[in-house]
């Protein structure tokens, strides 16, 4: 170590953050894994029920996946004013998409594109500002999104009027216990400091209109194609709900899962989505079939491939 180096030692209190996801995350996992152990009969039907689906519906909803990662790369682009390299910039979507399901609360993703983007010149600061501004664009447009299908469907979400069986319960004391540590002590205040910077650098992606055409557009085509991928998929196995409805479910189940800090969702947007589904009239093992058909398309099939772009761009020194 050379003369006016540190080595930064960690706080008690990140390390009481870093406890505490690590302990909420394997709760969610191991209320994953009994959940599936309990409903095992209904994810093997659902299994079987998708293996012979309609193979149309099938690639029309793998087609839509694919084209989550060139709405990606645009909302990224959107959210810079430099011209990024578009190779690099869908491959590098591509990784973050992968490394999204390695890190939990869309942490992989985040730091991927950071590093692309400080790697083509842009300083840290305004790197992670552009991250940060793309995120705050896909949660506007989400809430959007939401706020209109809840309008074209109503009592889509309204509370169940029985009382609440224990994977519901279960399901919400997490999400519950989630939030308040999240919104707890120091985080709450680096959260605003985050939130006042991505404001500000919407304000000015918007004085140039294309750029903000790319990152609303992109953003919002990115959040489109996720619902269609599922919509297709219900449609693949003859699920008896209306389209409208079945991407009102997704928006609001993604949503709910997002704050539980699992990779890429991975339990508690399964859970979620499954249980939404089944609620709003869809046969069990319909609702198994089109929530393993969306995340077999959107995370499991990409996800080698996209761990070795990532490696790729890692050895050439993209990232």
């Amino acid at each position: 170590m050379t003369p006016g180096q540190f080595v930064a030692t960690p706080t008690p209190t990140r390390r009481r953050g870093a406890y505490w996801h690590s302990a909420l995350a394997l709760a969610v996992l191991v209320a994953a894994g009994w959940l599936a152990r309990r409903h095992w009969p209904v994810l093997e039907s659902g299994a079987v029920r998708l293996a012979v689906a309609d193979q149309g519906r099938l690639l029309l909803a793998g087609t839509a996946a694919i084209g989550t990662w060139l709405c990606a790369s645009l909302a990224q682009q959107g959210a810079v004013p430099e011209r990024l390299p578009r190779g690099r910039l869908v491959a590098a979507q591509f990784a973050a998409s992968a490394a999204n399901h390695v890190l939990p609360v869309g942490l992989g993703a985040g730091v991927v594109n950071l590093r692309f983007l400080m790697r083509c010149g842009l300083p840290a600061a305004r790197a992670a500002t552009a991250v940060a501004a793309k995120g705050t664009a896909g949660v506007l447009v989400r809430a959007v999104l939401i706020a209109c299908l809840a309008v074209a469907c109503p009592g889509v979400l309204d509370l169940p009027r029985h009382a609440p069986g224990p994977t519901a319960v279960l399901l919400t004391a997490l999400a519950v216990a989630t939030v308040t540590a999240l919104l707890a002590g120091p985080l709450r205040q680096r959260c605003r400091g985050v939130c006042r910077t991505a404001l500000a650098d919407l304000r000015a992606v918007h004085t140039r209109p294309l750029r903000a055409a790319a990152l609303w557009g992109g953003s919002l085509a990115f959040v489109a194609l996720h619902c269609l991928v599922l919509v297709a998929v219900t449609q693949a196995v003859a699920l008896p709900l209306p389209p409208l409805k079945v991407a009102l479910l997704y928006l609001a189940a993604s949503s709910a899962a997002a704050l539980l800090p699992t990779p890429g969702g991975l339990g508690s947007l399964d859970a979620a989505l499954a249980l939404a589904l089944a609620a709003s009239g869809a046969p069990a093992a319909s609702a198994a079939s089109a929530v393993l058909g969306y995340r077999l398309l959107t995370v499991w099939l990409p996800l080698v491939p996209g761990l070795l772009v990532l490696g790729v761009l890692i050895r050439r020194k993209a990232l």
